[in-house]
């Protein structure tokens, strides 16, 4: 391989990978999932054998890296169509403490250990107490979020002179409805029902759970409902 066709297929290998990667998308690495993690692999492999592979064409080399990419791209627009897909791709969400005590079912499932997940309370959250936590989920993105016990949180100004209010009815904010469809799983575990949710839905003014984009029963008892606006 002669040196101007070096120089050639690095700029044309650095050239697709900047396009694609403008295409794909701007998910930040922190909240990647691993079908993105090893997506962004392959692609980088495949530039980098483009650039001083010279078994493999340009030609073959540009359309492996824009065939991969548009297969990457499509799986997003799933994604974000489909919540069976996301579902199949990233897995849920698994609550690791309650009230602090730790899941070892979901602790296995996440394939953490105690030690593990005493080193990510201590480094994310500046929690050194198991039972200082009164909840703990272990995200698709292999993230940690922590809610503190009430006592343990730290003061804000909304804390100051603060008015008595209802003591909470849930632990934390439940999803009941995301992209127009129904989460009867979530329902049941608040012990309610369709009906409760059409008559609260009716207050708000939104007449069918198509007509929402997403909404949660609140610690308090209320539903939160977010019709999706688009923003100007």
């Amino acid at each position: 391989m002669g040196i101007w066709e070096l120089v050639l297929r690095i700029a044309i290998s650095f050239i697709v990978l900047f396009c694609l990667a403008r295409i794909v998308g701007r998910k930040e690495i922190s909240q990647m999932t691993f079908f993105n993690f090893i997506s962004a692999i392959a692609i980088g492999t495949i530039a980098g054998s483009l650039a001083v592979n010279q078994d493999l064409s340009i030609r073959n080399g540009v359309i492996a890296l824009a065939g991969w990419a548009t297969f990457t791209l499509l799986m997003s627009v799933l994604d974000i169509k489909s919540k069976t897909l996301r579902k199949v791709t990233n897995g849920d969400p698994l609550i690791i403490i309650k009230d602090g005590q730790v899941a070892v079912d979901a602790l296995r499932k996440a394939r953490l250990d105690i030690d593990t997940l005493r080193v990510m309370l201590r480094q994310q959250h500046n929690v050194f107490q198991i039972k200082d936590v009164d909840y703990a989920i272990f995200e698709t993105n292999g993230k940690l979020s922590v809610l503190k016990k009430g006592l343990q949180q730290p003061l804000t100004k909304g804390d100051m002179n603060r008015v008595p209010t209802t003591p909470n009815v849930y632990p934390v904010a439940a999803e009941v409805i995301s992209d127009g469809a129904v989460n009867t799983k979530n329902l049941s575990k608040l012990h309610l029902d369709e009906k409760w949710l059409e008559q609260q839905l009716k207050q708000a003014g939104v007449n069918s759970p198509a007509d929402v984009f997403y909404a949660e029963v609140q610690q308090d008892g209320t539903l939160h409902v977010d019709k999706g606006n688009t923003l100007h």
